[in-house]
C-alpha cells in the first residue's frame, strides 16, 4: 500500500520545526504497526525559488518507508506511507490531519499487490527466462 497526502497547514512552525518532525517520524511507525529499521533522517532545505525552502525527513521501516517534506511559506507538506503490509489508511490520514493541523487534505492510495495467478505467472515467466 502507498498512502499519499498532500495538505495545507495553518501552523507555519510546526512545519519548520525540525525536531517535531524528526519525533514524529522517530515514534509513528509503532503507533500503526509498522518496524522501524533507522532513525528518522531530517534536515532543513532550500529550493531553486526562495519560498520553497522546508524540512524532510525520511525513516526507512522494515515494511518500506514513511517521508515527509514540507514547503514552510506555502504551508504545504507532503506525506508518504508506503508498506508492503496493510495499515489503517483511514487513522493516518487523521493523525496527520490533527498532528500538523492540515486545514486541506487530499490524498491517494495505491494497492501494489498482485492477484495470486498474476503473481505465478510473472515467477514463471522469471523462471523460464533465468535459463
Amino acid at each position: 500500500m502507498h498512502l499519499i497526502i498532500d495538505g495545507f497547514g495553518k501552523n507555519k512552525d510546526i512545519l519548520q520545526d525540525e525536531n517535531f518532525i524528526y519525533d514524529l517520524l522517530f515514534a509513528y511507525p509503532s503507533n500503526i504497526g509498522m518496524t522501524k529499521i533507522s532513525d528518522p533522517i531530517v534536515f532543513r532545505y532550500s529550493g531553486s525559488k526562495p519560498e520553497d525552502w522546508g524540512i524532510s525527513g525520511l525513516v526507512f521501516i522494515a515494511e518500506s518507508h514513511i517521508s515527509v517534506h514540507t514547503f514552510v511559506e506555502r504551508k504545504f507538506i507532503n506525506i508518504d506511507v508506503f508498506s508492503c503490509k496493510d495499515f489503517d489508511a483511514e487513522r493516518i490520514m487523521q493523525d496527520m490531519r490533527d498532528k500538523f493541523g492540515l486545514t486541506r487534505m487530499r490524498s491517494c492510495l495505491v494497492r501494489r499487490e498482485w492477484e495470486p495467478g498474476e503473481l505465478k505467472e510473472c515467477q514463471e515467466a522469471l523462471e523460464l527466462n533465468s535459463i
